[in-house]
This record gives structure tokens, C-alpha cells and sequence, in this order.
């Protein structure tokens, strides 16, 4: 029996109470089933009969002993206890809890896809380097957390538009230009210009293009210079990206909202709506209205628009294209981002608790040094994937919540021993295909016979739990917005799968030994674990090798 069906009986149970008087309620629509932390509790328990005794006007236990009198005739269930202030706990019998196996099976790549979030309609910002360099270790964080979140919500039912903003106007990219005019000239950059070595390799990649960039006036050789560096500089990150496993269905140029004139007219926009007003020579956005610190300069005094505007305008640009939830994730240097971006919101007359989400990301060490991106030491993505690889470096950060800083060892993460968490999760994964070929080799295959009834070892039990709640888990971890409870839980059920590979077999110990039952039901068993840990590893963006 899967969560889903269980949920299913308890409602039906609640339908028939109904129908025969024993309750005055109206049923939900969906009862939620959670996995007990203690064992001894039973399979799965449910707060239903909380939720519900108000609007029944009984006490809470005596709607769970009405309950619970008709859920343990259901088939499948074995026995329904209350406890507590009116939880129901119950324990399936052994052939339904066993029947999970087959049923995930047979789901395949289904199984933990769930509509928790259908009808969500969401815009996820993230990553989003300024075109003027490679990625570096802080955009790595997101790339991998942003990825992994877009597949947990995708796989939760929510229609999700991933998107990379190009911050690609502005006095930095006329820095970027000079720059790398300055390399082309064997200079050194100026002093608030761009010094990484990649700033020489992108110089000599321009003069290719333009060998005449050195002799053109400074205003001309530094635009040539800055349009040609950042079409190069732009191609080099979305392969590294690709090279990442992070693919973006959108790339949003920020100088495209000048060029569209969309920055003056979201100020007009917002103006209509009556938040902006003329001060001192400047316009202002009145974003004290709602919760900012100090109202924000839309327009300065000389005419120039502020990148707060541009903001705005980007924001009003999501909106117009159908996004009704917007989540932007920021890096750590982006707290008082989240206030002002708020209000332009609710400035725009939108629910700026319903329309706009704000995600931060804290610092990332490596061997205890942060890493800044206009420092000659950063360490870029290329670096990390050619030095760690994709797989390790992906989980590594994916299972660690995006608030919490964060210190890497590089080495560690290379390692192939249990003490790596990517290396266990994905040994399990192998070792469960290992399983599955040796066992065809002695001639169990699943086709030829399923007993549930026999998956009696406290080990089996074991597991079906934790296979059991995977769908629960994808859920939680996509609305919460948290990849890592994704990555603990298959850390778990590797621990589970482990214990019980140690002590049941799926192949005959001998060439005496018939195949039976047992041998074939625990091959299902086998080939299910098989596929949540699939499943898992690629809602996180990891590979599932079938060998190691």
C-alpha cells in the first residue's frame, strides 16, 4: 500500500462516518499521512482527526476512535492505535506494506511525482553572474541549489520557467571593455577594472576578431573591446553551465530593457499607481510605503536611471509574461534586496507575499578562504568540475540548507570511501544493479513471481518504510524550497539498503539452492530501491552509476 492509497482509505473512512451520522464533517480533500519517527508506533500516522474535531464538535480522540473503528477494517490495514491527543497510527500488514515494492516499480520514473504544487505558475531566478568573468564558487552554490529546486517543484506538479539574468548594462561592462583593452596592450588593467588571467585570454580572443583594436581611439577600442569580450565571456559561461548540468529556458538581457525603453515606462507604470513622486530633481519610489528602510531613487537628477529602476522594470516584465510567483535567489551580499524588491511589488499591485519570493544564499570556503570574484585566487566552476567533478560537487551543496555558510574540502569530496555522502549514495545505486545482474545471471527474474507476504525480515520492513515516504519527501522539499532534505533522505535509505543487503539474499547461496518466491519478491524489493535512488539522484542533478 503507497502513502497515496492509505490516504485514500482513511478518507473513505471519513465519507462512510459521514454517511452514517457518526460525524458532521465536511471531508477533506486531502489527508496527509507522515512516517512515524519511533517504528514501534506503526507505518504511518495521521493528525486527521485533530484537523477535523473542531468542525465536528467532538474532542479530537473521540473522532479518532470513530475512525479508527472503520480504517482497521480496510483491507491492508492491520491495526489502527490512538495516541496521544488523537493521532492515528497505523501499521500495515505485511503483504500491503510489501506490495509497495511492486508498485514502484512499475512507477519507474513516477514514482515520487506528486501535485503538491500544480497550478503554481513560477519565474526561478538565479545564478545570474554578471557577464564580465567566469562563474565562480558562490554562483556554484546556486547553480546547483536552483537547478535542483526547478526539478523538485517541476516534479511537484508546479509549472516552472527557469531564468538567467544577464546583467549586462552599466559603468561595469564599459570597466570590462577597458580592461581587456588594457591586456591587449600588454598593460595593466585599471584600477577598478577586471584583473583575472581570464581578462588575457578573452583580450587575445578579441584581437583575433579585431586585430586593429589597439589602434582605435580609447572610447571606440574599449566599446569594440566590451562587445566582442562579452559575447565571448557569455558563450564561456553558458558551457560551463552546460558542463554543470544547468540548463536555462530563459537568458534575459538587462541592457534589452533600456534598449525596449521598458525602464521609463515601468516608471510610468508605477507612477500610475501612485508610489512615485518628483523629489529634489530625481524621481523616487515610495517603498517606506511598505516595509523599506528609505524610499529608492528611480531616476537621478541627471536623467539617468537608477539599477533599481531596471529592477523594477524586470520585475514588471516577469508579471507580464504570466508569472504569477516570482523567486529570485540572491546571493549573501543581497539582504537588503529583499525588502526593496518586495515593495516594488506591492507598488506594482501585487501581493508581495504571494507574487515575490526571496531566497539568500550564504558564503562558500574552501579550505577555509572565501572566495571573491575579482581576486586573482577565485576558483571558478571550470576549476571545481576538472578538480572535484560535477556529481560531488552538486550533491555536496545540494544537501546542505542555502542559509547555512558553508566550508568545503575539495579532497574530501574526491574521495570514494562511505565518508563521502555522494560516494555512499551512489555505491547503493550500484551495488543495487550489481544485485539485479548477478541474480538474472542465477536465473531470478521478477516476472516469474511476486509474494509480498514473504518480505518478513525486520530489515525488509525497514526499508519499504523509507521507500514509502519518498513522495512525502519531494513534496516538503519543494515547497519549503530545501534540495537537502532530498539528499539526507537517500543518504538514509542508502543506510537502509546497506543493513539489508548484509543480511537477506536476493540470489540462491548455493547452485543447490532452488529459486523461489522469496528470492524473486526480494529482487522487486531490490530493483524498487533501485529506482527511488534513481530518482533521487536526479532531482538533485547527480548521476546514478550502475557500476563503481
Amino acid at each position: 500500500m503507497t502513502p497515496e492509497e492509505l490516504s485514500a482509505a482513511i478518507r473513505a473512512a471519513l465519507d462512510d462516518a459521514v454517511a452514517a451520522g457518526e460525524l458532521t464533517v465536511e471531508v477533506p480533500a486531502e489527508v496527509r499521512v507522515e512516517r512515524p519517527r519511533n517504528r514501534d508506533h506503526g507505518d504511518w500516522s495521521t493528525n486527521v482527526a485533530l484537523q477535523i474535531a473542531k468542525a465536528a464538535a467532538k474532542p479530537p480522540r473521540e473522532v479518532a476512535a470513530v475512525l479508527a473503528e472503520r480504517l482497521g477494517k480496510a483491507r491492508g490495514v492491520k491495526a489502527v492505535d490512538i495516541a496521544g491527543p488523537g493521532f492515528l497510527n497505523v501499521t500495515l500488514d505485511i503483504a500491503s506494506a510489501g506490495e509497495l515494492a511492486r508498485s514502484v516499480v512499475e512507477l519507474g520514473t513516477a514514482f515520487g511525482r506528486n501535485e503538491s504544487e500544480a497550478g503554481h505558475t513560477i519565474n526561478l531566478e538565479f545564478v545570474s553572474g554578471n557577464p564580465t568573468g567566469p562563474l565562480h564558487i558562490g554562483h556554484t552554490r546556486w547553480a546547483a541549489l536552483g537547478d535542483a529546486l526547478a526539478r523538485l517543484l517541476r516534479a511537484s506538479g508546479a509549472a516552472v520557467t527557469t531564468e538567467y539574468y544577464v546583467n549586462d548594462a552599466g559603468a561595469q561592462m564599459d570597466k570590462f571593455g577597458a580592461s581587456i583593452v588594457a591586456r591587449a596592450r600588454g598593460e595593466e588593467v585599471p584600477e577598478d577594472g577586471y584583473p583575472g588571467e581570464y581578462v588575457t585570454a578573452l583580450a587575445q580572443e578579441v584581437l583575433a576578431q579585431r586585430p586593429d583594436l589597439t589602434s582605435l581611439p580609447p572610447e571606440e577600442a574599449t566599446a569594440v573591446a566590451r562587445d566582442l569580450g562579452y559575447a565571448a565571456q557569455l558563450r564561456a559561461i553558458r558551457a560551463t553551465l552546460d558542463a554543470f548540468g544547468v540548463h536555462f529556458d530563459v537568458w534575459f538581457s538587462e541592457q534589452a530593457l533600456h534598449d525596449d525603453d521598458a525602464v521609463s515606462k515601468a516608471v510610468e507604470r508605477l507612477r500610475q499607481q501612485g508610489h512615485v513622486e518628483d523629489r529634489d530633481g530625481a524621481v523616487w519610489l515610495r517603498t517606506t510605503d511598505f516595509g523599506d528602510d528609505k524610499d529608492r531613487v528611480l531616476v537621478r537628477a541627471n536623467g539617468t536611471p537608477t539599477y533599481f529602476a531596471a529592477d523594477a522594470a524586470y520585475y514588471l516584465s516577469k508579471k507580464d509574461r504570466g508569472f504569477t510567483e516570482k523567486v529570485y535567489m540572491l546571493g549573501a551580499d543581497h539582504h537588503g534586496y529583499v525588502n526593496r524588491l518586495k515593495a516594488i511589488a506591492a507598488c506594482a499591485g501585487d501581493d508581495p507575499e504571494a507574487s515575490i519570493e526571496v531566497l539568500i544564499g550564504q558564503l562558500i570556503n574552501i579550505a577555509g578562504e572565501r572566495m571573491g570574484k575579482r581576486r586573482g585566487n577565485a576558483i571558478y566552476l571550470d576549476d571545481l568540475i576538472e578538480w572535484i567533478g560535477t556529481d560531488a560537487i552538486r550533491y555536496s551543496l545540494a544537501r546542505y540548507p542555502a542559509d547555512s555558510p558553508l566550508s568545503l574540502n575539495g579532497e574530501d569530496l574526491r574521495k570514494q570511501t562511505n565518508d563521502n555522502p555522494v560516494f555512499y549514495v551512489q555505491y547503493a545505486h550500484a551495488r543495487t544493479s550489481n544485485v539485479a545482474r548477478l541474480a538474472g545471471e542465477d536465473g531470478v527474474r521478477r516476472e516469474d513471481g511476486f509474494d509480498p507476504s514473504l518480505l518478513a525480515d525486520p530489515t525488509e520492513a525497514a526499508l519499504l518504510a523509507v521507500l514509502g515516504d519518498f513522495p512525502r519527501v519531494v513534496a516538503q522539499a519543494a515547497h519549503l524550497r530545501e534540495p537537502h532534505r532530498v539528499a539526507r533522505y537517500l543518504e538514509d535509505l542508502a543506510g537502509r539498503f546497506h543493513k539489508w543487503y548484509d543480511t537477506c539474499r536476493v540470489r540462491p547461496m548455493s547452485v543447490d539452492e532452488q529459486v523461489t518466491d522469496l528470492h524473486r519478491t526480494r529482487l522487486w524489493l531490490n530493483d524498487a530501491t533501485r529506482q527511488v535512488l534513481a530518482n533521487g539522484l536526479d532531482l538533485l542533478g547527480v548521476s546514478a552509476p550502475e557500476r563503481m
